[in-house]
């Protein structure tokens, strides 16, 4: 296949904004791709390089200055062949060798394919193309049932491979995967609840009401003597945290995959700030005197015996066997002033409110539902930063006033619900000036517009109808609670999650 057609496929999906076309596109895309080609495919349909990170910047791809070809001729093996070389330089002499290599592919590329590499390398190709589309778009060019494909993935964490198994072994093949121990899946996310009260009564009661801490979400698997810890980006961070891999070694079980938090606490064993726990997951230079505890909440896998589809309550069950002492404690069942206790409890240790969790429900891998709740004292949303305006006054020469939006759960576009500067730190400021930059597409006056990357949490004390934005709501004082780099652009809240706080 021609890489140019990749390109225009791209292009289309770019310049719509129905669903609709975008998956047809992917799907016909995918439907002339050979086996060999989609892996490479699949990944830059989704925006992503399925070599990771290839050692080439904005200021050196910038700096590539030649003619584009004149007529498409580059093949998807050779793009993919091209990026794997550049992904694999390395050591004396790799600056300039990386260079080169650069030159070779631009110079063998027309405009309209520089202009998309260019995006491709930047991780700024934003066409709309989010993993569920190009899942959906699996799902068709293969005929076979998107729940399948969405299930498949959830299971291997990999589109390339669910799409590859998809395409070429159809139903079979994708009713094969199951969760493997050392594999991490997608973890099941929860929904805003609106108060304790109404959580409660959603489920008849039949409810575990857990602790919601301010941690970092954390996924542990075990197969014998070995240890894998995951982020919820499902990085794997195994060798920053050696008192997590030393804990979960020790447990009584042979096999085991976990679902949890961590987190560092003061000396007074209240949690400390979110960020200090992040510091310990950064790839350079860990803050390793800095403690961190687990406490895990769900049990997906114990002794050889898969768990995603059983009830919580035996999850819950298969987690006090294997992990009692690490389980963040649960309310089994309580009546209102029971959980308004634990509630209350909660909140004066100096966590985020409880967690509200349907007794009956599966583990749903990748999925936000209901039957996992949120409930917190004051309403909180994690948004999509749109954009900011320089500020005025003290704020001047900085980046202030933040443009939010939430998804479209049908389109995957942004759509913009509010604009808040308050409780913007002058660290948050500083930071936000340095790092916008990064993530700009346009620019006037007062605004730098950013793509869709940045996911911040924001408290508001509700939302109200407003015709001023495109979905008919707007957010009440609202304000900046944390940056949240921990969770991708997929992961934040629907606007169909804001519409449901109106009055």
């Amino acid at each position: 296949m021609l890489f140019s057609h990749v390109v225009q496929a791209s292009e289309t999906v770019r310049a719509t904004r129905s669903r609709k076309t975008k998956i047809a596109t992917f799907a016909e895309l995918l439907t002339a791709a050979a086996p060999d080609e989609l892996v490479p495919v699949v990944a830059w349909a989704s925006g992503e390089l399925r070599q990771g990170r290839i050692g080439a910047g904005w200021r050196t791809l910038a700096a590539v200055d030649t003619t584009p070809a004149p007529v498409a001729t580059l093949t998807v093996s050779a793009v993919d062949s091209a990026l794997t070389e550049l992904g694999e330089t390395s050591g004396t002499g790799s600056t300039a060798r990386r260079k080169a290599l650069l030159a070779t592919l631009w110079t063998a590329a027309t405009a309209d394919e520089q202009a998309f590499l260019l995006r491709l390398l930047t991780g700024e190709l934003r066409q709309g193309a989010l993993t569920a589309i190009v899942m959906e778009a699996v799902a068709v060019a293969a005929d076979v049932p998107a729940d399948l494909v969405r299930r498949a993935y959830m299971l291997s964490g990999r589109l390339p491979v669910t799409a590859i198994a998809a395409l070429t072994g159809g139903v079979a093949a994708l009713a094969e995967f199951r969760l493997e121990v050392g594999r991490p899946i997608q973890p099941m996310l929860a929904s805003p609840g609106a108060t304790l009260d109404e959580a409660l009564t959603e489920f008849d009661g039949d409810v575990s009401v857990e602790i919601k801490m301010d941690g970092a979400r954390i996924q542990v698997h075990r197969d014998g003597p070995r240890v894998w810890v995951f982020t919820r980006t499902l990085r794997d961070i195994t060798a920053s945290v050696p008192e997590l891999v030393e804990l979960v070694a020790g447990l009584d079980c042979t096999s085991v995959v976990l679902d949890g938090e961590t987190l560092a606490l003061t000396d007074a064993g209240r949690p400390r700030p979110f960020q200090e726990t992040m510091s310990r997951f950064a790839e350079v230079s860990s803050t390793r005197e800095l403690l961190l505890h687990p406490y895990f909440f769900d049990c997906l896998h114990l002794d050889g015996v898969d768990l995603l589809d059983a009830p919580l309550s035996e999850r819950r069950a298969a987690l006090t066997k294997v992990a009692a002492a690490q389980s963040i404690p649960a309310l089994i069942r309580p009546d209102e002033e029971a959980a308004a206790e634990y509630f209350d409890g909660a909140l004066a240790a100096g966590h985020e409110g409880v967690m509200i969790k349907s007794l009956s429900a599966p583990y749903a891998a990748g999925r936000r539902g209901r039957s996992w709740q949120k409930i917190k004292p004051t309403h909180t949303l994690d948004l999509l930063v749109l954009g900011a305006e320089w500020g005025y006054g003290r704020r001047t020469g900085y980046l202030s006033n933040l443009h939010l939006g939430a998804r479209d759960p049908e389109t995957g576009e942004p759509v913009m619900v509010g604009k808040t500067f308050k409780g913007l730190t002058d660290a948050l400021l500083h930071w936000q000036t340095a790092e916008f930059p990064r993530h700009e597409r346009a620019r006037d006056e007062q605004t730098v517009y950013l793509w869709p990357e940045l996911v911040v949490e924001i408290a508001l004390d509700g939302v109200q109808v407003s015709p001023r934005y495109p979905g008919g709501v707007a957010l009440r004082f609202a304000r900046v609670v944390r940056y949240r780099p921990d969770k991708e652009p997929r992961e934040a809240d629907t606007i169909d999650a804001v519409r449901a706080l109106l009055p």
